[in-house]
């Protein structure tokens, strides 16, 4: 018991209440509504959209609002939380952008990003982007953030390394998802402060 204690005082504690809005230049980041269904179902129910992401597409809204109850069921057992983004002269979600599968001992958390291809090259990413890194290390006190990409991503792969994200580990067949073995690439950064 008094080593479980001792434990608990070196572990991240997160607090997410109120919902932290953030902004960029171009971008305001805020939470993901119910009425963004409709966005999310846009995103999640496009194939081409998920080719590098193994989540099952969304095939109904209901699947999407899932996608949304997720969200908020992370966020409340505070074990990471997502931004809608959006474009500063607009509410309209674009993508979403967050901290999946927090490791609180580790003080480290994996983070993930999708974004509309109406939006792809414009820089809207790598910007959210370092926005939510100075988020994680300033005020989730993170040590290190990973990002989990499909090898063949190299869009995404362009973005992490901009981003100052080093390559950590290259697993061969260690997902298993739809039948067949994927391969994942674990990108890395680590607080500098």
């Amino acid at each position: 018991k008094y080593y479980k204690k001792i434990l608990l005082s070196f572990m991240l504690t997160l607090n997410f209440n109120p919902f932290p809005d953030l902004e960029t230049e171009r971008l305001s980041l805020r939470r993901v509504l119910k009425s963004d269904v409709s966005e999310i179902f846009a995103l999640r129910s496009d194939a081409e959209i998920m080719k590098y992401i193994p989540r099952p597409l969304a095939l109904t809204h209901e699947d999407a609002m899932e996608v949304i109850n997720t969200i908020e069921a992370t966020m409340d057992k505070k074990e990471g939380i997502n931004w809608a983004i959006t474009l500063k002269d607009n509410p309209k979600l674009i993508g979403i952008i967050g901290y999946y599968r927090t490791q609180p001992q580790n003080y480290r958390s994996e983070v993930g990003y999708i974004l509309h291809p109406d939006y792809h090259g414009t820089g809207i990413i790598p910007e959210a982007l370092k926005k939510v890194l100075e988020y994680g290390f300033n005020q989730m006190k993170l040590h290190s953030i990973e990002a989990v990409i499909d090898p063949d991503n190299l869009a995404s792969e362009k973005v992490l390394i901009k981003s100052g994200f080093k390559k950590e580990a290259h697993f061969i067949e260690n997902q298993f998802y739809e039948g067949r073995f994927l391969d994942t690439v674990i990108y890395s950064i680590l607080n500098k402060n």
